[in-house]
């Protein structure tokens, strides 16, 4: 048994229990609850620690330490790794194939098993060769990214019907400087008076891209004086180049830069390799064209060699190596750890696939991945909801993985929302029984069938079907939304028909489209359209490259050959998982804008007016009213050098980022740090005569989020909190016609309880005359849906189709569907 005492990290009042290791356990409880306090803050915070207690005081300053969990003892804990969600490294070198370690074993298996061209030199290349991120590896000119940025003739002359003189060059500077070099043009023989298309190609290419810089001596025409001066001549690609380099006006360089583009490197095909790794192949591919294919295609690629019973014997003399026994035994470990992506849902990646464009569910399947195929033994993993983000088809794979880890004698603790995930451990830890101060306790911990005796539960009643929903009438759609030739990533000329006034579910297995269809195209065709502008992008690295060479192809964007029905909406709103705010500056009264009526409510109080003060007074991001000890953030960071580092309470304010003067101003005897110390619950009652605030605050009540701090920073909130925060700054605004909201899988990270919050508060929305689209896995939120839209049938280049669209009971019903099954199921729970 792990046996935990007296912890109390996060809202955890002083819990006490124990766990047994060598088997699955769940942690369970709605939002806030806890659950992730004693799992990850506590148990795998201690597991942690003690590990870096064992490396050297000097080693522990080079390793980024976790903080010290507030607990008594914890015994038995045996060494633990943690997989959490979160997205994939902002790097564009950072894929699929370097995070589970394939390249290496790629790069190995051309270096060592490869076909090398006749005029090879004799000798196989260093598996480095193979790698873009290194020095012998790397292209020349794109020095490994695969993308070359330069400019071309018709980035520089955009209007070819003009001569120089009139400004052809458009990337030329102006005023002065374009004239003397149209003057050193002339100085040298060319003619300025002519149409650009009609000089010789041979002088278009000199004046363009000639790195020779002539001084010669020019005597202007245009002063009233003549003075000779010597001018030295600029091709129009030296003056950009030299401009982006070495220019100190902003404004300059992001002029010239609109002359530049950006696409596959013209040497290395973007592959980022040098030619003679390009050369060499494996079943008559190079390595950028296998990086390129999907996982389960390379698997059948190197299948065969992988089967071979007899092979040779491997000889660097050897022009192809591919039937030795090195070659074998690389492909063979190959295939089975790309089985187990591929058994895990993930078939669709490649090994280029860069991270930044992983969802953290995918990531998080990656890892565990890595981690089956490690043999590690006696380890505990403590894995952050591994089924958020899969489809119910998706997730019955990952069941068997949990255990492997299990069998291959290792504890799995998982915190998870999926009850059936949940059904499938052998013990259960229950935390509860509300969030925030309203939970923290350990409710439960036993067999799994022991917790239908704990009526205070949250969990309970979904976990044995006491709790299910009936099916709601469903709404009819008056008017639709048609997108015809729909063209982005595996959507191929798909036409897809958006119902409007009613709220649809977009579901489909891993990799299907369907973020793609509404995150992409109904967020960026239609938003366009509609707003003028698309919604912020989400935050990936469009440049990014793959390790091994991958070949990256320009971005046309979304492209739709038409669409009909915009007419009935006024306005669109993506409603996305990315942070309200980068800093601990940032928090929920700040983004909602409560925080606002708060602080006029205390400039307003008679004490506050007899001082002078106004409403920036009560910023703690301003002078004047914040601790200037701590600049408003309340804490301090404490460098402990062998010892991992701390944050603790700022000495003069004590974390209320107020100084003294500001604090002495009080409304109803709270100051207002103890308002924004305040959880909603409790400042939706301190606060109901301030309607402004108010309101904000019933709303962020519907949506569950009651437990949050008015003064939570941003960067403590998950992506869960974060969607529904703005789902709440949403639904308090006042009605501004039709409006379309996009929501992309939001019940992620969501108990079913807090589900059914979430659920009523987008019908909240429909109700009001909006549309509402939702991409979903849960099938409770999809039977409760008026219009699904089944993608699939599978991921990667075997999706990007409707494979049905009509009712739940319709979907249900559709036989090509991986979805109609769970959906079916779901139905009948519901009665």
């Amino acid at each position: 048994m792990v046996s935990v005492r007296g912890a109390e990290e996060n809202n955890l009042r002083s819990v006490d229990v124990d766990i047994p290791r060598d088997a699955i356990v769940a942690f369970t409880g709605i939002s806030g609850s806890g659950k992730s306090s004693l799992a990850f803050g506590t148990i795998y915070a201690e597991a942690q620690k003690r590990y870096f207690e064992s490396v050297a005081p000097y080693a522990r300053r080079l390793i980024s330490q976790g903080h010290n969990p507030k607990v008594e003892a914890i015994t038995g804990l045996p060494p633990a790794v943690a997989l959490q969600q979160r997205r994939g490294t902002a790097s564009s070198r950072s894929t699929v194939g370097t995070l589970t370690t394939l390249s290496n074993s790629m790069r190995m298996l051309f270096s060592r098993g490869g076909t090398y061209p006749a005029d090879a030199e004799p000798g196989s290349l260093d598996s480095d060769a193979f790698s873009p991120n290194t020095a012998a590896g790397a292209c020349r000119e794109c020095s490994g990214l695969g993308i070359a940025h330069t400019v071309t003739e018709e980035s520089l002359v955009p209007e070819p019907n003009l001569t120089i003189r009139e400004g052809a060059i458009a990337a030329w500077p102006g005023a002065w400087q374009g004239k003397n070099l149209r003057d050193i043009l002339i100085h040298l023989g060319y003619d300025v008076d002519v149409p650009w298309r009609k000089l010789p190609k041979k002088d278009r290419d000199w004046i363009l891209f000639t790195d020779e810089q002539p001084v010669v001596t020019i005597t202007p025409q245009r002063d009233r004086v003549a003075k000779p001066y010597k001018g030295r001549f600029w091709s129009a690609k030296s003056y950009v180049l030299h401009t982006l380099a070495d220019s100190g006006s902003a404004k300059m360089r992001e002029r010239v830069l609109e002359y530049m583009v950006s696409g596959p490197c013209p040497v290395c095909g973007g592959a980022g390799l040098r030619p003679e790794a390009l050369a060499v192949t494996f079943a008559g591919r190079n390595i950028a064209e296998l990086n390129g294919a999907t996982l389960g295609e390379l698997a059948e690629i190197i299948r065969p060699t992988a089967a071979l019973k007899a092979a040779g014997t491997a000889s660097r003399a050897a022009a192809s190596n591919e039937n030795t026994e090195v070659a074998v035994t690389i492909t063979r470990d190959l295939l089975a750890r790309l089985e187990v992506l591929v058994s895990l849902g993930l078939g669709y990646l490649s090994l280029s696939r860069a991270t930044p464009t992983l969802s953290p569910g995918e990531m998080q399947r990656l890892r565990i991945a890595t981690q089956l195929r490690s043999g590690l033994f006696g380890v505990v993993y403590v894995l952050d909801e591994p089924s958020a983000g899969l489809h119910p088809a998706d997730a019955e794979p990952l069941l068997a993985v949990l255990q492997e880890l299990k069998d291959a004698g290792n504890s799995v603790f998982v915190v998870e929302h999926n009850m059936d995930v949940v059904r499938s451990a052998e013990w259960i830890v229950d935390v509860g029984p509300q969030a925030g101060d309203g939970g923290g306790t350990v409710l439960y911990s036993g067999p799994v069938a022991g917790l239908a005796d704990v009526p205070e539960s949250a969990t309970r009643p979904f976990l044995f079907g006491e709790a299910e929903d009936t099916v709601p009438a469903r709404r009819r759609a008056e008017q639709w939304l048609s997108l015809k030739g729909i063209t982005r990533h595996n959507l191929r000329d798909l036409d897809a028909e958006i119902p409007l006034g009613v709220l649809t579910a977009v579901t489909g297995v891993s990799g299907s489209g369907k973020s793609t269809l509404v995150s992409q195209v109904l967020a960026e065709a239609v938003g366009t359209q509609i707003n003028g502008a698309p919604p912020e992008p989400e935050e990936t690295d469009d440049a990014a490259t793959a390790e091994s060479g991958s070949v990256p192809e320009e971005d046309p964007g979304v492209q739709v050959r038409s669409i009909a029905g915009l007419e009935h909406l006024d306005r669109l709103v993506r409603v996305d998982q990315r942070p309200i705010g980068r800093t601990p500056r940032s928090n929920l009264a700040t983004y909602t804008g409560l925080f606002d009526a708060v602080r006029k409510l205390y400039a307003g109080t008679d004490e506050a007016r007899a001082r002078g003060y106004t409403a920036g007074r009560f910023s703690f991001n301003v002078a004047g009213g914040r601790c200037e000890t701590c600049q408003g953030e309340g804490f301090l960071a404490v460098e402990l050098l062998f010892l991992p580092g701390t944050y603790g309470p700022c000495p003069v304010c004590h974390g209320a980022r107020y100084n003294e003067e500001t604090l002495q101003v009080t409304y109803r005897g709270k100051s207002i740090a103890d308002v924004l110390a305040m959880r909603v619950e409790t400042a939706a009652e301190f606060l109901a005569d301030l309607p402004a605030a108010a309101r904000s605050l019933r709303t962020l009540l519907d949506v569950g989020l009651g437990y949050l701090r008015l003064g939570q920073p941003a960067t403590e909130l998950s992506g869960g909190e974060a969607q529904r925060i703005k789902l709440a700054t949403e639904l308090q605004r006042a009605r501004r016609g039709h409006t379309l909201y996009l929501l992309d899988e939001p019940t992620t990270g969501l108990h079913p309880q807090d589900v059914q919050l979430l659920l009523a508060q987008l019908n909240r929305l429909v109700d009001a005359g909006n549309t509402v689209v939702v991409v979903e896995h849960s099938m409770n939120v999809v039977a409760s849906a008026d219009w699904v839209i089944d993608m699939g049938p599978a991921g990667g280049d075997d999706g990007g189709r409707v494979i049905c669209a009509g009712t739940a009971d319709e979907v249900a019903a559709c036989k090509a569907s991986r979805t109609a099954p769970y959906l079916s199921a779901a139905l009948g729970r519901m009665g």
